[in-house]
């Protein structure tokens, strides 16, 4: 839009009578967080009223509709660890927003207007929570179950791309090969789901005299004797891979060194019910010497466990959006491996996968999904990502960790990050084994030990609970875990020394010296500075403890900044 197109969208929603779902006003409001949830709000919310765009102003009122003017500056505005505010937004609400800020003059004073367009693959969340307006009123997505539902519907989730036929493909496209091993898998399927032990001799037989098109069939993979997509990807012969083009179904499994350089790769294509296997077979799951808790002596236990390693790359294959063209990865580094497929993330979060027993009301390939839990790839839907946390926490290896993020061409993507080492054993062991932590509350301070940030919103919980302390974005453990894991003197370092402690420092420097330069005092101080801060965090901590001593008259600079030096006593 240019400014002309601007002013005439303005005043049409000036005219409006009240505010609606799509359009909010305010008026020097400015805070980062809540600007975030309206753009999530406010989104959705157009999905649902078929609107183009969604509209949030500053700088009129929002009972009279005038325009009083607004001091708020998006473009120069500041979040959290002082990163630019539009930057931020689109990194923390997800999948990635599409917005434009526009500033207007206006006789009675500036306005801007956020222009806000409806996401396209999923709806809007910020920090894990997807907001809707009702009314006028913003309000948590979740709280309204049938709005929610009409907007799935609205972003056509329902069209399941898995389950679409492929008319061209027959039974003999598929891989005999692939197509015992499903038969194997979905007899184990049934056995596994027959509590009446006498039945299963004769399941057992059954599923040996079915028929291809009867098994698959039965196993959900075939519609009516009919080829899927899903029975492609999972059964297809490696021949056959044209049926799906564009699709590039293959799984590239890629090995590096400590320094990120490639050492080795190869790629797998259909049928995907062996390529897992032969993909499993390059991971060197070497067996490490482990210290169990309660024990002087170390116990060997394999690096990675099998069912996580299984699990997160079937995962990836049960979720990729195939829409997008690209592969499914896996990338081994010496420490961890790291699963990523293209798509957004459906459920909620992380945490709402871990706190909820239920699955999330949608999938995107609900047929590929439901086949690959009867060849048993998967997890009962909605089980495995928590059984995945649970089972390191077993381990006493740190938690999996999931990455959001978008690649060159702007395509949501997922990665699972699966630690094959533990970065302090006695934290570790004393985290994992709290029966009195929940296991959100466990992930979170795991993120703490891996120096990852976290959100105001998983913050203050843990905060209440006197579990960690500091500030965004640099939070630590508290004194009462560090008691707990062994990490006083860890904890100390974090949490650094007063104030005061600091510029005694360098008044006694500058006693003994007379004067000091600015690296003469970085010398002095960075070292001591907390462990937790960054090398530019403790640049600007030295700074304002500076600044803060030449306010109070305790020192004074001579000469320029750059150049200058530092002595005792106020300017003269």
């Amino acid at each position: 839009m240019d400014s002309n197109d601007l002013l005439d969208k303005l005043s049409q929603l000036l005219g409006s009578a009240r505010e609606t779902a799509t359009i909010e006003f305010k008026s020097n409001w400015d805070k980062p967080g809540d600007i975030a949830e309206y753009i999530s709000a406010l989104a959705n919310s157009a999905i649902l009223d078929r609107h183009d765009r969604a509209w949030l102003i500053w700088g009129v009122d929002n009972q009279t509709h005038q325009v009083k003017g607004t001091t708020f500056d998006p473009f120069n505005a500041k979040a959290e660890g002082n990163q630019p505010l539009i930057m931020w937004l689109t990194q923390k609400i997800l999948p990635r927003p599409d917005f434009t800020f526009h500033e207007l003059s206006n006789p009675y004073g500036k306005v801007i207007m956020l222009e806000i367009h409806p996401p396209r693959s999923a709806p809007l969340a910020f920090s894990g929570v997807r907001y809707i307006r009702v009314d006028s009123h913003k309000v948590n997505l979740a709280q309204h179950p049938d709005k929610e539902a009409r907007l799935w519907d609205a972003l056509g989730v329902k069209d399941d791309w898995s389950g679409e036929l492929v008319t061209e493909a027959t039974l003999d496209d598929l891989d005999p090969e692939a197509i015992e091993a499903a038969r194997k898998r979905f007899g184990e399927y049934l056995l596994k789901n027959e509590p009446d032990t006498s039945r299963h001799e004769q399941i057992r037989n059954d599923v040996a005299s079915y028929d291809v098109a009867t098994l698959l069939n039965k196993g959900r993979i075939t519609k009516s004797g009919k080829i899927t997509r899903a029975a492609l990807l999972l059964l297809g012969k490696d021949e056959s891979a044209h049926f799906l083009s564009p699709v590039d179904a293959k799984i590239s499994w890629i090995l590096r060194d400590a320094s990120n350089k490639t050492e080795s790769s190869q790629h797998f294509g259909i049928p995907l019910i062996l390529s897992t296997d032969k993909v499993y077979s390059r991971i060197r799951n070497v067996t490490i010497e482990h210290m169990p808790d309660g024990t002087l002596f170390p116990t060997a236990i394999q690096k990675y466990d099998a069912w996580v390693m299984r699990e997160a790359l079937h995962n990836c294959i049960a979720h990729q959006d195939y829409r997008l063209g690209g592969k499914v990865n896996l990338v081994e580094h010496p420490d961890r491996l790291v699963f990523s497929n293209l798509g957004q993330f459906i459920p909620p979060s992380v945490e709402w996968m871990l706190e909820h027993q239920s699955p999330p009301e949608h999938y995107r390939n609900q047929w590929l999904i439901d086949g690959m839990i009867r060849l048993r790839m998967i997890d009962q839907v909605g089980s495995g990502i928590r059984r995945m946390f649970e089972t390191q926490r077993e381990r006493f290896f740190p938690l999996p960790d999931y990455t959001f993020d978008t690649t060159e061409q702007g395509y949501p993507r997922i990665e699972v990050t699966i630690s094959g080492h533990v970065l302090d054993v006695k934290y570790t062991q004393m985290l994992m084994k709290r029966s009195d932590l929940e296991l959100r509350q466990v992930l979170l301070l795991d993120r703490v030990q891996k120096h990852q940030a976290l959100s105001s919103d998983e913050a203050k919980p843990l905060k209440a609970m006197k579990l960690i302390e500091g500030r965004s974005p640099n939070y630590f453990i508290s004194a009462k875990v560090a008691d707990w894991t062994g990490q006083k003197a860890r904890y100390i370092r974090n949490r650094g020394l007063d104030d005061n402690h600091y510029q005694g420092l360098v008044k006694g420097y500058l006693e003994k010296y007379g004067e000091a330069s600015r690296k003469d005092i970085d010398d002095l101080l960075l070292s001591k500075l907390p462990d937790i801060l960054d090398a530019e965090q403790k640049a600007h901590k030295v700074r304002n403890l500076l600044q803060a001593m030449r306010r109070d008259g305790s020192i004074h600079r001579v000469g320029a900044r750059a150049s200058g030096v530092w002595k005792l006593g106020p300017e003269e």
